[in-house]
């Protein structure tokens, strides 16, 4: 019997879908919010994704380095490959695996700024991506 039923779990498993939905934009920006102890300025999301930095990689001074000034429009890494939108309007996957929303995070940030964002900008750019 013990056999049979981790046999079902494991098919169950199988049939679920491969790409994982944990959350979405708006848990997000909450988590970030109560990390941060203030509110989303969506304003600030904005300046700080469209701004240059000096503190990272000389390649990549800005998020529309490779994300373009329109996150609703596809982006180009360094090496050529496309990136989808980032803009949850214009692409429904983005901003609802939370793994991979602090994966790109970790990367970019330190890549664009030179280190890890804060909580608060993250909800700051979450807010502002949301809002297109």
């Amino acid at each position: 019997m013990k056999t049979f039923t981790l046999a079902v779990l494991l098919l169950a498993g199988a049939a679920a879908p491969a790409v994982a939905q944990d959350t979405s934009p708006a848990k997000l920006i909450a988590g970030y919010e109560a990390a941060a102890g203030t509110a989303a300025d969506p304003a600030a999301g904005k300046d700080l994704f469209l701004a240059e930095h000096g503190g990272g990689k000389p390649e990549t001074p800005s998020c529309t380095t490779c994300h373009t000034a329109d996150p609703r429009a596809g982006g180009q890494t360094r090496a050529g490959k496309a990136i989808d939108p980032l803009a949850p309007a214009a692409n429904g996957q983005r901003m609802t695996d939370t793994g991979k929303v602090e994966k790109w995070f970790g990367r970019n940030c330190n890549s664009v700024l030179g280190r890890d964002c804060t909580a608060a900008e993250k909800a700051n750019i979450i807010a502002w991506l949301a809002s297109l």
